[in-house]
This record gives structure tokens, C-alpha cells and sequence, in this order.
């Protein structure tokens, strides 16, 4: 089955559509990558996503307006792909959306809203669509993220060794072997903040700003106090706690400390809250480390952050001697897992199969994910007694 995976992350800047050839084989989910292509956001749209977004206040109006406008830009991109990527020879589209709240209470995940209707998708390409694929999850007692971690557990079975898999994208998350998976905390969600506010720009292209700042160990020490951190697994955050508010509320908490000294520039906050993406989430790898009987081996990285190299450098520092292997390497561009993962959970539910390891988001069971909204000729016959696959096989 040819599938286009849709996915847009917390940074909301772009959809990436990634096309697959997918089959099983036995046991095994064989994977051909077809390619990624990226449709950034329209400046006004994401303009409009970024006054919606928590902690602002919207209305059930701009809710809808927002839910149209972000479906029919999700449209554009499958169409696209479907083009250039597909001949015209896809089968299915499986769509993340934009998520647009993660309601928590307590540590235990409530709710979920991910906007972009997926009936401008089925409209635009004729194509059946997979999509709202967290609620079930959370439905079933489970945190509804990081909905990639099965993906990740099939890619990873058969590798040497202990490896995690890391994705850096607004938030960072880890998956490991024994199926822990969880939120570690920001990845580029509080450094992209700091540089909207000092320059305007979406992010810290190749690190430079904090390549020229000094990490702030009194700021960071105040920033580790944050209490997601230390709580355990599994775990799930993301904007909703980690904006721009929560950053400029530290930064006068700690102007206003006996430990402040001189004044902070922006590029010395930058650098810190660099260091503190690498800090939590070797913090992360360390503690997988204690929960199982070996030591991580590697860590597998993918996502935006990777483009980073200041990041890259301080994580690989503070991981202190595991390796850091991008996805890249091993089959799976960086920039493209997220949505070559949504592809394989859309084809899991079209064959009927959960896309959920109980073990990584805490549900009672695993579940069949996703709401269906068929083609111009239905949607594609389940496949009757398909077996659950156990790996994930790239050609």
C-alpha cells in the first residue's frame, strides 16, 4: 500500500508529507521511502496559529476558521505529494494534524485537539484519510504520546546493544528497547521562543546565537527546577507549558535573584536554554540507563533539532561517550521520521492493527488508532486476520 504520512509538530512553522511503500512480510512492516516534501505554513495562518495557541485565549469561531484553513493547507501538501512523490499512485493518507492543546490534570492526559479537518483532504485528493489518531489512546488510560514510540520499537528490535531513539522537534522524546517512551521536556520549544522575542526570526539557524553566548549556570540550575523533570514515566508536555510566558516568567523571577550578576544578553539566554534541552534530555538517557539492565548504547537522533549543531555538540557532551547516529544513516531521513512514523500508524489502522505499546503511554491496552473519513470510493477493504508486525524493515 502507497501511503502519505502528514505531519506538523509543535514548532507549527510547515506540514512535511512523506511517501511509503508499505507491506507485510510475515512478522516484518517493510518500509520504502519515497520521499519528504515540506509546504511551510502561510505567514498569516501561522500568525493565526501562534494568537490561538495557550496560554492566549481564542473563540470557538477561530477554532473553526483555524480547523479549516490548517485542513485545507494539509490538502495542498497531500495533493503535492501525491503528485510529485506518488504518480498519482497513493492509496491512503494518514494526517496528524496540528495539535493545538494537550490537556493534562495531575499528570493524566484528559484530552486532546488536533486541528485540520480531514475532509478537505479527502475532497482535495480523492483519498481516504486516517486521522485524529491520539484520542484513542487517551480514551484507553494512556497519555497519547509520543505516538511514535511503536514505530520506533519495530525500527529498533534487531539493533546491537541497548539504542534509544530521540526526536527533537518543539519538544523532545525518547523511546528505549523495554518500550519506556516519553516527553523529556523542550527541545527547540523555549530556544525558538527567545529568538522570536530578541530577533523576530523562528529559530537559531545553526546555532549561531548561542554559539556566541555563555551558558548561565545560575539561570540554568533555576530553569532544572521546573517539577516535569523529575516526574515519571510515562509522561506527555508540551506548548501548553513550555511558551514564551513560561520563559519570560523565569527569566524575571531570576532578574530579580541574588544570583542574577549581570545582566543577561539574548544570546546568553539562548546558549542556556540550549544547554538546557541537552541537560534534560541526557538526564532522560541516563535515567533508561538505570531503569534497564544495560547501558544505553547509541542514541539514534532525528527532527529539526538536529540541524542544530550547537545543540548536537552539547548533547553529544553532556551524553558523555554514547554515541549520537542521526536517523539519516540508518534509513530514515531526520527531518522526515515524524511523518513516515504517521504513515505506518495509518496503515496499521487500515489494516486493522494497533498503533499503541501500552508500555510507552500508559494505556490499559493497545488500540486501533484514528477516525476514518473515506475517498471518493470508500475506504480500502481491511485486510482480514493481518498479523501485528514486530519489525520495522527499511528498503
Amino acid at each position: 500500500m502507497r501511503v502519505i504520512g502528514l505531519m506538523s509538530g509543535t514548532s507549527y512553522d510547515a506540514i512535511d508529507a512523506a511517501a511509503a511503500d508499505l507491506h507485510l512480510d510475515g512478522s516484518d512492516l517493510v518500509l520504502t521511502p519515497l520521499g519528504m516534501v515540506t509546504q511551510a505554513y502561510e505567514p498569516g495562518l501561522r500568525e493565526a496559529l501562534a494568537a490561538a495557541l495557550p496560554p492566549a485565549a481564542t473563540t470557538l469561531a477561530e477554532v473553526c476558521r483555524l480547523d479549516t484553513l490548517v485542513g485545507q493547507a494539509f490538502a495542498a501538501a497531500a495533493v503535492r505529494a501525491q503528485r510529485e512523490l506518488c504518480d498519482g499512485r497513493a492509496e491512503l493518507i494518514a494526517s496528524h494534524g496540528q495539535t493545538v492543546f494537550h490537556w493534562t490534570d495531575g499528570g493524566q492526559v484528559r484530552g486532546t485537539l488536533q486541528i485540520g479537518q480531514p475532509a478537505w483532504i479527502a475532497e482535495a485528493t480523492g483519498l481516504p484519510v486516517v486521522a485524529d489518531f491520539r484520542p484513542r489512546d487517551i480514551a484507553a488510560g494512556g497519555q497519547g504520546a509520543p505516538l511514535v514510540s511503536l514505530v520506533d520499537l519495530m525500527w529498533l528490535r534487531g539493533r546491537p546493544g541497548t539504542p534509544v531513539a530521540l526526536n527533537l522537534g518543539g519538544i523532545a522524546n525518547v523511546t528505549a528497547p523495554d518500550g519506556t517512551a516519553f516527553d523529556t521536556g523542550p527541545a527547540g520549544a523555549l530556544i525558538d521562543a527567545a529568538v522570536r522575542r530578541s530577533t523576530g526570526r523562528d529559530f537559531d539557524a545553526d546555532g549561531a546565537m548561542a554559539a556566541r553566548g555563555t551558558v548561565r549556570e545560575p539561570l540554568l540550575r533555576r530553569l532544572l527546577d521546573e517539577p516535569y523533570y523529575a516526574r515519571p514515566a510515562p509522561k506527555t508536555t508540551g506548548k501548553e507549558l513550555f511558551h514564551e510566558g513560561y520563559l519570560l516568567a523565569a527569566l524575571a523571577d531570576f532578574a530579580a535573584s541574588a544570583e542574577a550578576g549581570a545582566p543577561l544578553s539574548d544570546e546568553d539566554v539562548i546558549a542556556t536554554l540550549t544547554r538546557l534541552t541537552a541537560h534534560t534530555v541526557a538526564d532522560a538517557v541516563r535515567g533508561l540507563s538505570l531503569r534497564g539492565s544495560a547501558h544505553v548504547t547509541e542514541v539514534i537522533v532525528s527532527g529539526g533539532g538536529t540541524r542544530n549543531p550547537v545543540l548536537m555538540a552539547m548533547l553529544g557532551a553532556e551524553l558523555r561517550g554514547v554515541p549520537l547516529r542521526l536517523s539519516d544513516g540508518l534509513g530514515l531521513p531526520a527531518a522526515a521520521k515524524e511523518a513516515y512514523a504517521f504513515a505506518v500508524l495509518g496503515f496499521l489502522t487500515a489494516h486493522g492493527l494497533p498503533g499503541t505499546d501500552p508500555r510507552s503511554t500508559g494505556a490499559r491496552r493497545s488500540a486501533v488508532l484514528g477516525s476514518l473519513t473515506p475517498g471518493r470510493n470508500g475506504f480500502p477493504q481491511l485486510r482480514a486476520g493481518a498479523q501485528q508486525p514486530v519489525r520495522l524493515v527499511l528498503r
